[in-house]
């Protein structure tokens, strides 16, 4: 294969996976219309279309989805391959992209990353927040961090968090000029501040436990955010209940910004795992995010 062509080959990959030419661009660091001409040069060596344009967005033929399923996990391999040899030269250097949760990565990830940078300055780590249940491979990330009970099987799971605890909570104003809560049942008669899950569409339910009884209860409210961060504020300004995680409300608890309710009712989480396809074969550089990320009790 000629290295003009090999070229092409890679500007193509990237663009499908970006389904979008501006995204390619800026990632490749070139100019739209550049890229635009690699693709219509490879697409006319080829003697068939490999993607279908619009004013909107980018999306491959079926010839381009072939080649793309081919092309992906080569080039993908021998990324992994520059990375090792990388490794072998000094310090690992390389890219990892990660598909995590908000609180995860505020608690967990920002705090072990703020200590391994800094000793590795060519290593570099992305992190995009989603509460989907994302196809790593499909989407093109090295790792995913969600609950343990949320990994699929055939996964490589680290545990890089203890189990923790949920918190109903409200502000001392909202619950003084509303009814008492003693089960689940009753937060029907409350205003409460919902997840939106992006993969279904629909509002999260809030699980409880006691005394081996489990239930979800389907609340409802004038608000639905899909950040905790934004579900915690509202709490705080009185717009009514939200179920958060502890730690992260246990300081408004003890200063009296907030008031826990239902306690007795909430059953502790799982704790967050770093998980990755088990066919992958770690680079050094991917090694070393993992050992900074594992739990230790």
């Amino acid at each position: 294969m000629k290295r003009e062509q090999m070229a092409d080959l890679t500007a193509f990959v990237v663009v499908a996976e970006e389904r979008s030419f501006t995204k390619a661009a800026a990632k490749m660091g070139m100019s739209q219309s550049a890229l635009s001409q690699i693709v219509r040069r490879l697409e006319k060596s080829l003697g068939m279309p490999l993607l279908v344009r619009t004013t909107r967005s980018v999306a491959p033929t079926e010839a381009g989805e072939r080649l793309l399923a081919t092309l992906s996990p080569a080039l993908r391999s021998l990324d992994d391959s520059l990375d090792a040899l990388s490794d072998q030269r000094g310090k690992p250097t390389g890219s990892i992209r990660v598909t995590s949760v908000e609180h995860a990565s505020m608690t967990i990830l920002a705090p072990a990353l703020a200590k391994l940078l800094p000793d590795y300055p060519g290593l570099k780590v992305e992190i995009i927040n989603d509460y989907r249940l994302t196809d790593i491979v499909a989407e093109r990330f090295d790792a995913g961090v969600r609950l343990g009970e949320s990994v699929d099987q055939d996964m490589i799971a680290v545990r890089i968090g203890p189990d923790f605890d949920m918190a109903v909570v409200g502000s001392p104003a909202y619950l003084a000029a509303h009814p008492p809560l003693v089960t689940p049942h009753d937060l029907m008669a409350h205003a409460c501040i919902n997840l939106r899950l992006p993969t279904s569409g629909g509002l999260w339910p809030w699980p409880f436990a006691k005394d081996g009884r489990e239930l979800k209860v389907r609340t409802d409210g004038p608000v639905a955010a899909n950040t905790i961060s934004l579900s915690h504020y509202m709490a705080l300004t009185g717009v009514g209940l939200a179920y958060l995680p502890e730690d992260l409300v246990r300081e408004d608890i003890a200063v009296g910004r907030l008031v826990r309710v239902l306690a007795d009712w909430s059953p502790p989480s799982s704790g967050y795992h770093l998980y990755y396809p088990s066919r992958r074969q770690p680079a050094r550089a991917f090694g070393l995010f993992v050992e900074a990320l594992r739990y230790r009790a």
